[in-house]
């Protein structure tokens, strides 16, 4: 049986991102706040369409983007919550699929966000 990994690229990226900018706009309108969401320098990230299409219109709505350095695993903390995720949630373990690792992994976060006294949001994105 052959199974298909989406990937997720500029295209997929510029369709999450304008809800997080939707609700930067909701939460500058009501407090002043802007939002700011911290990245690597993923291509998906920097790209030209990216940059062309809409970083001054996410900026418009109150949301933010602040690169961390090229190569710079210790200032991002993704880094180090895979590495707690993969130690603590998913050692040993065998997947039969890459579904089950997918439900693995979205167990192993919701586990690690209660123990860390943290919340988590899930986006879905529709395939075509």
């Amino acid at each position: 049986m052959a199974w298909l990994l989406a990937r997720f690229t500029g295209a997929s990226y510029i369709i999450l991102m304008p809800e997080q900018a939707h609700l930067a706009a909701l939460e500058f309108a009501k407090t002043g706040r802007i939002r700011v969401i911290v990245q690597d320098n993923g291509s998906i990230h920097t790209s030209i369409q990216v940059q062309q299409q809409q970083w001054s219109q996410w900026e418009a709505q109150g949301l933010y983007l602040f690169f961390l350095p090229a190569y710079c695993s210790e200032m991002n903390p993704i880094e180090s919550e895979w590495h707690q995720l993969k130690t603590h949630e998913l050692a040993g373990q065998m997947f039969e699929d890459e579904l089950d690792l997918a439900y693995a992994v979205m167990d192993g976060v919701e586990a690690r966000s209660r123990v860390e006294g943290r919340t988590t949001q899930r986006f879905k994105f529709q395939s075509s």
